[in-house]
């Protein structure tokens, strides 16, 4: 597995602990990098901290486009998985939005339910797709 897949796993690792223990993400991030086992790299942390960062707007993003969804109510895997995400498409500009995409589809796949692969592909292309300027 690439580094930068790792990377991801590992950041989606923390924020579904996080919210599923109700722990503040930014401490345990912190106790994760401490413990070192397994490491976390600097795209990892670069990942959750923006997620934290831009909380509010990615949060408000996800359930613009969660259809039939109220954030609270997706698994919460799916919701660490597109928070990641929606960070990732829309504040990293050194990663292709295809491969953010395809990643996140990936961790769906192997991480969460079947149908949370084209739920999630589905969310974050509507994401994509509104924040193309019109003409």
């Amino acid at each position: 597995m690439a580094a930068r897949s790792k990377a991801r796993k590992r950041a989606v690792d923390v924020l579904y602990e996080a919210d599923l223990r109700s722990r503040d993400v930014r401490e345990l991030l912190a106790e994760r990098i401490a413990d070192g086992h397994p490491p976390i790299n600097e795209h990892t942390v670069r990942l959750v901290e923006g997620v934290v960062e831009h909380a509010a707007d990615v949060d408000r993003l996800i359930g613009e486009h969660a259809q039939g969804w109220s954030l609270d109510r997706l698994p919460d895997v799916d919701r660490a998985i597109l928070r990641m995400a929606v960070f990732e498409l829309l504040w990293v500009d050194d990663v292709p939005d295809a491969v953010v995409m395809d990643e996140a589809v990936e961790l769906a796949k192997s991480l969460s339910t079947d149908d949370s692969a084209g739920y999630v592909n589905g969310v974050l292309a509507g994401i994509l797709k509104s924040q193309i300027p019109t003409a």
